[in-house]
């Protein structure tokens, strides 16, 4: 009988385990595709429809052989373009190769653009990354602004270095700020669809001021361990139960999307919190 309690007990607790390591497993590896709609009068006609996939903070995570699963997940979304908002890499446990392949892939899908997270600048290594990425063929908007051409119409993207990079002795909001004008300033057109690529959300009041339509963001990592009800429990630079970690947010004239992110970093786990791609299509009024 004693022997029998205690086989059941082994069994239940190996169960248990089994359960807890599968969960942790889903939480960590089962991708979301989210879905948002932007409409805007300041859209010209012919952008009406545009899809824009959004990715950011893969942090050298693998999906699969040659990021297979997230390939497919990206192809599934037929982009006319993909995005990239920072923490491609990992500066503690830096692997380039999974990163370098997945955006050599994207490449053959849609014009891919990128900027910057604090993990390209604490790596120490951007500036061999940067010449890899633009040799793959991506664009990299470091303080930049370009423009993306259909039908002789135009939106513009608005590409800003993260503020971890420390070229000048600013603190990270007047580095920012800084950066937003550095892009800006020289646009004679400076008109239309304006379309930001930041990585930091906790900055959101500061894009607002520029009157950009529709801002991309990542880093907050969903908040890591989302809270039913609730929301993100902590993200980098905003601490415990942050503001914006997740989803669309407004303010005036300019909306901001939070990607919850792809991998992990400091924190190896997420809960309630699966990985996400953000595909967004644009609508003309």
């Amino acid at each position: 009988m004693i022997k029998n309690k205690t086989t059941k007990r082994l069994l239940y607790i190996l169960i248990t385990i089994i359960l807890v390591v599968s969960f942790s497993y889903f939480q960590n590896n089962s991708i979301v595709t989210s879905y948002y709609t932007i409409q805007s009068d300041n859209l010209p006609p012919s952008f009406d429809g545009y899809k824009i996939v959004q990715l950011s903070d893969l942090h050298n995570k693998s999906f699969g052989k040659n990021q297979q699963y997230l390939m497919k997940r990206v192809q599934n979304a037929n982009p006319d373009v993909i995005v990239f908002t920072g923490d491609l890499v990992d500066a503690d446990k830096y692997n380039e190769e999974p990163s370098l392949v997945f955006m050599e892939e994207l490449f053959e899908i849609a014009p891919v653009y990128f900027v910057t997270g604090n993990h390209e600048w604490w790596s120490g290594k951007f500036y061999s990354l940067e010449v890899k990425l633009e040799k793959i063929g991506v664009n990299v908007l470091r303080n930049t602004t370009t423009k993306i051409e259909r039908d002789n119409d135009f939106i513009t993207i608005i590409g800003i270095d993260d503020p971890a990079n420390r070229e000048n002795s600013f603190s990270e909001l007047a580095r920012t700020e800084k950066n937003i004008n550095e892009s800006i300033e020289s646009q004679t057109d400076y008109i239309g669809f304006k379309l930001l690529l930041a990585h930091r959300p906790e900055m959101f009041s500061l894009y607002a001021k520029y009157d950009f339509d529709l801002v991309l963001s990542g880093h907050a990592h969903g908040g890591q361990f989302r809270i039913p009800f609730v929301g993100g429990f902590v993200a980098p630079n905003q601490g415990f139960l942050p503001e914006y970690t997740a989803g669309m947010y407004r303010s005036e004239n300019t909306t901001m999307i939070v990607n919850r992110g792809l991998g992990n970093s400091i924190i190896p786990q997420r809960l309630f919190n699966r990985p996400e791609i953000v595909v967004v299509t644009l609508v003309s009024e």
